[in-house]
This record gives structure tokens, C-alpha cells and sequence, in this order.
């Protein structure tokens, strides 16, 4: 028999909330395949509902590559692209809107249901409207993204694939923090620590250096000064003023992988300043403590990771591994954040 009364935590909750961060996460990291491959403009509509429905014979398969040859990508890039490959690029781009569709229905059906059923704590109604509200601005955000490659340019805006990605992280982030939420119950009102504000400050961080490494990725920027430590045998490239600040930061190339590179650096640094303030604090619990542990280990391997990938040339498969990387230390710098806060 359901009860009318809210209770403060429910794990099943906790469990749809995790399960849908672990699709948005899959969403992630199908975008970053779908960027590598150069599949995000392969279509060239945005239908919400019907879109979800491949080209199911030769003509639909023609009428498709025929809406793509109109736009500048394949004249400039991809002109003489036979069917089968542009075949091969529709469905990164189609798997990617499709988990897109499957998060919102995977939302939205189990909120309306914990809603009807009052098994969701009432503390966290109104975060998890937000969360949908910002789902469906994340849907939205897609398309104008997608736009901005469709009249005159042969890729997305960078600026634009960053705000893309940073929504879905924004997303995730606090889908996992609500989740925890969900499991635990409200939070007990202890005395403020140092680790509040230094975990937040660290999370931003982490944020602010996915935001960058979106626009290395929009300004396809690992491809080139694929040299380390140096970039072209400089510490500073020769090129990196753009015509503009905002061409410097957002779209020349030599400049925004600088700045990411800068951006890993001081990450590194602040991670491992986490680890040894964590392994010298004995009143830490020991739950947080791991956390921070965790926290420098995955920095560690996430920037050896950056460095394999551009020497390598950003391959596909090191280039979605890194992006795992991204995803995995937002999630334990988040785990970190949430946890001191219990302290």
C-alpha cells in the first residue's frame, strides 16, 4: 500500500537518479565520438518526434545525404563522400540525438510516477523540475549548436559545443549530488570546515577545464603542436594571439590548447594539494579521505592521459578515453564535494 507520508530519503530514488547520470554520461561520451568522427552535422534537421525514426530505404537514405550535400561540410570537405560512408557518420549523430531522446523519456516517466506515488522526498521536488527544465534546455542548446555549422562554417561553433557540453556535465553533476541526496536524507547542520569551500573551488575547477578542452576539441586544436612539453619547441606558441580576445579565446587554435594545457597544470597541482592536505588531516573522515585520494589519482591519470592523446594525434579511441577521464573526475570531484559537507 503506497504511504502518504513523505519520507525524507528513498533509495529508489537514488537508484533512478544514478541510472540516469550513467545515460547522460553514455550521451557524453557518444558526443565526443560523434565530434571525432565529424558526424554532428550528417543531419541536418531538427525533428524532436520524428527524428527518432531512421531513413528506412533507399529513398529515405537519398533524400538524407541529399539535405547534406547542400551544406557547406560536405562541399568544402566530404564532396564525392559515397552513401555507405555518409551512412557511417548519420549513425554516430543519430545514436547520440536518440540517447538524447531516452534521458529526457528516462527523467521524466519514473519523475511523474515518484511524484504521483509522494515517494520523493519533497526537499528535492523542486531540484529535480529544474533538472528537467534543464534537460530540455539541453535538447535546445543541441540544435543551436548543430546551426551554427549548417550555413557557413564546416564545423560546430566552438563556443557553442562548449556550452553543449557543459550543460550535459552541469547535468550529470547534479544529478549524482541529488542522488546522493536521495539516499542519505537531509544533511545534518554541523560546524563549517576549510574542505566546504576548497572542494567547491576544486569541482569549478575541474568544470572550468572540460569548458576548455570543448573548445580544443570545436577548434579542432588537438591536431596540431602534437609536441610536449613544448608547443613547437616554445613555451609559449608563436601564434597565440587571434585576431581578436575573443578569437584568441574561443577559436585560435594555438591558443586554446594553451590554455588548456595551462588549465591541466594548475588542475594537477591543486589535486595532489587535495591528496597530501587529506593524508596530513586525522580528523578528515575516512570516507572524504578517499575521496580526496581518489581525486589526485584520477587527475594524475586523466593528465598523462591528455598527453598520450595529442602526441598520438588524437586517435578515437584515446580521444573518447579522455574524455572518460573528464567525466570520472568531475564525478569523484563531486563525490568529494558532497561529502565534506557531512563532515
Amino acid at each position: 500500500m503506497t504511504s502518504f507520508l513523505r519520507s525524507d530519503r528513498s533509495r529508489p530514488v537514488a537508484v533512478w537518479l544514478f541510472a540516469v547520470a550513467a545515460l547522460v554520461l553514455a550521451m557524453v561520451i557518444v558526443g565526443g565520438a560523434t565530434r571525432l568522427t565529424g558526424s554532428g552535422l550528417s543531419i541536418t534537421e531538427w525533428r524532436p518526434v520524428t527524428g527518432a525514426v531512421p531513413p528506412l530505404g533507399e529513398e529515405g537514405w537519398q533524400s538524407e545525404f541529399a539535405k547534406y550535400k547542400q551544406i557547406p561540410q560536405y562541399q568544402q570537405i566530404n564532396k564525392g563522400m559515397s552513401l555507405e560512408r555518409f551512412k557511417t557518420i548519420y549513425w554516430w549523430e543519430w545514436a547520440h540525438r536518440l540517447l538524447g531522446r531516452l534521458v529526457g523519456a528516462a527523467f521524466a516517466i519514473p519523475f511523474v510516477v515518484f511524484l504521483i506515488r509522494k515517494d520523493l522526498p519533497r526537499r528535492l521536488i523542486w531540484r529535480c523540475c529544474a533538472l528537467l527544465g534543464l534537460g530540455g534546455l539541453q535538447g535546445a542548446v543541441g540544435w543551436w549548436m548543430v546551426a551554427s555549422g549548417l550555413s557557413t562554417r564546416v564545423s560546430v561553433a566552438p563556443e557553442r559545443l562548449a556550452t553543449h557540453l557543459g550543460l550535459a556535465l552541469a547535468l550529470f553533476v547534479l544529478l549524482v549530488w541529488t542522488a546522493l541526496d536521495a539516499e542519505t536524507g537531509q544533511p545534518r547542520q554541523g560546524n563549517p570546515t576549510r574542505w566546504r569551500a576548497g572542494s567547491l573551488a576544486f569541482l569549478a575547477a575541474v568544470f572550468l577545464q572540460c569548458l576548455l578542452g570543448a573548445l580544443v576539441a570545436g577548434a579542432d586544436a588537438g591536431l596540431i603542436y602534437n609536441d610536449w612539453p613544448l608547443m613547437g619547441g616554445a613555451v609559449v606558441p608563436h601564434d597565440y594571439a587571434g585576431d581578436s580576445v575573443w578569437a584568441t579565446v574561443a577559436h585560435n587554435q594555438a591558443s586554446v590548447q594553451f590554455n588548456h594545457r595551462i588549465g591541466a597544470y594548475l588542475l594537477l597541482a591543486a589535486a595532489i594539494s587535495v591528496a597530501l592536505l587529506a593524508w596530513r588531516d586525522r580528523f578528515m573522515a575516512p570516507q572524504a579521505r578517499a575521496l580526496a585520494f581518489a581525486v589526485g589519482g584520477v587527475t594524475l591519470f586523466q593528465a598523462a592521459l591528455g598527453v598520450a592523446t595529442l602526441m598520438a594525434g588524437v586517435p578515437l579511441w584515446l580521444g573518447i578515453l579522455h574524455q572518460l577521464g573528464a567525466v570520472a573526475l568531475l564525478a569523484v570531484a563531486t563525490g568529494l564535494a558532497w561529502r565534506v559537507r557531512r563532515l
